[in-house]
């Protein structure tokens, strides 16, 4: 039997189940009142046709700028992250490389200034492709950029200038070599004076300055006798600040200027000759010839009338076309006070070295050296050193050979 609360906990659950639910005072849908629908946010406004294809001209654009070569780029050693010029003629690694002290920051000119292209040119009156292959190898292997040099090498009119080219692009494939025939610098002498015939026994010293008037758009260069051996960073010789000068070079002093020229015959002309290539300060008989094995030049600076200077010289003193020595007085006289010296490590000297100075940055080839008939100054001794072998690359003599 039931008791009275059981009755009453019955009779107000049922009727919580049991509550009628009034439909009438929920809120209907617009949709069912036959209502428009009215959003919480209104929509965005749609663009006009004008402005869609100038976002997409825009965005098209800047994609294509993504195709463009870099122009600048950062050195990831520097601190400052500066943004560098990109030069395709150059790798970031030669920058790299430049930044070996932190001392040291050089600005962007001073980086452009040491991958420049070093311009290196020689003339041979008698080709021997050994010679130029230790040339060209011993400047590069000594050289901090040898990505950034360019060989110009002179060679007798008759020569194969295809043949010789190919030869040494075998053994130096990354190298860059030009091969020039004599025959232009002397039309370009012929051009220059009538009388330039008369100079082409000195035509091995006097290419040096001819030089700028086949290659005009050179504004520094490197002149290197062809027997020569490289030891020392070409890079160093090039960024030789000439000042005033527009050549540099070594003194000689085991050769002075009295042994060439007669000092009383020098006094002579300079007080009777009205030339401004004539020195106003007395000759020295004891003066150091400079030494013509490397120079440094810059184009700029050399004077238009400097052939002239030479060939009046060269008439003045009656030196003829032979001469038992290798200096020409008439530019050693045209250049009289008139040259930047360089270090005595870069003299080349006219003999073997007894002993090699680890100061020493040019040496005088001593191998054999193939000899011509008419260049009979041209070195001939029977006793050879060894350092021009380190240069000479495997099997060369079988590419070398004619």
């Amino acid at each position: 039997m039931a008791s009275s609360s059981d009755q009453s906990f019955h009779s107000s659950v049922s009727s919580l189940w049991r509550r009628p639910v009034n439909y009438s005072s929920m809120p209907r849908s617009p949709a069912a009142t036959g209502g428009s629908l009215r959003p919480d946010i209104d929509l965005p406004p749609k663009p006009g046709p004008f402005f869609q294809v100038l976002a997409f001209g825009v965005i098209l654009f800047l994609t294509c700028l993504q195709f463009l070569p870099a122009t600048h780029f950062r050195d990831p050693s520097d601190r400052h992250r500066t943004w560098i010029p990109f030069d395709s003629k150059r790798s970031a690694a030669s920058v790299t490389s430049s930044r070996t002290s932190e001392k040291e920051q050089p600005t962007i000119s001073t980086q452009d200034e040491e991958v420049q292209r070093i311009h290196i040119f020689s003339w041979t009156d008698c080709l021997d492709l050994r010679v130029l292959a230790v040339l060209a190898n011993s400047t590069l292997s000594n050289s901090r950029f040898p990505e950034h040099i360019y060989f110009h090498f002179f060679v007798p009119e008759g020569e194969d200038e295809k043949l010789t080219y190919y030869k040494l692009k075998v053994l130096f494939p990354h190298s860059n070599i030009e091969i020039i025939g004599q025959k232009e610098v002397k039309e370009k002498l012929k051009s220059m004076t009538h009388e330039g015939e008369f100079l082409w026994s000195s035509l091995h010293e006097i290419a040096p300055l001819i030089i700028p008037q086949i290659k005009s758009s050179l504004n520094k260069f490197i002149y290197i006798s062809p027997n020569s051996i490289i030891k020392g960073d070409i890079g160093e010789l090039y960024d030789v600040d000439l000042r005033l000068y527009s050549l540099a070079a070594a003194e000689d002093c085991s050769r002075r200027l009295g042994d060439y020229v007669n000092t009383d015959v020098l006094n002579a002309i300079q007080r009777t000759a009205s030339k401004h290539w004539v020195s106003n300060k007395p000759y020295d008989k004891n003066a150091c010839v400079p030494d013509f094995g490397v120079l440094s030049l810059d184009a700029r600076k050399l004077e238009n009338d400097l052939v002239d200077a030479i060939l009046w010289w060269t008439k003045a003193l009656n030196l003829g076309s032979e001469r038992s020595n290798q200096i020409n007085p008439a530019i050693a006289l045209a250049f009289y006070d008139k040259y930047h010296k360089l270090p005595s490590a870069w003299k080349l000297s006219a003999s073997l070295p007894i002993m090699t100075d680890d100061e020493t940055k040019v040496l005088h080839f001593d191998g054999p050296a193939k000899v011509c008939s008419k260049h009979a100054h041209q070195h001939q001794g029977s006793e050879y050193g060894n350092v021009w072998q380190k240069y000479l690359p495997p099997n060369s003599n079988i590419i070398l050979s004619h």
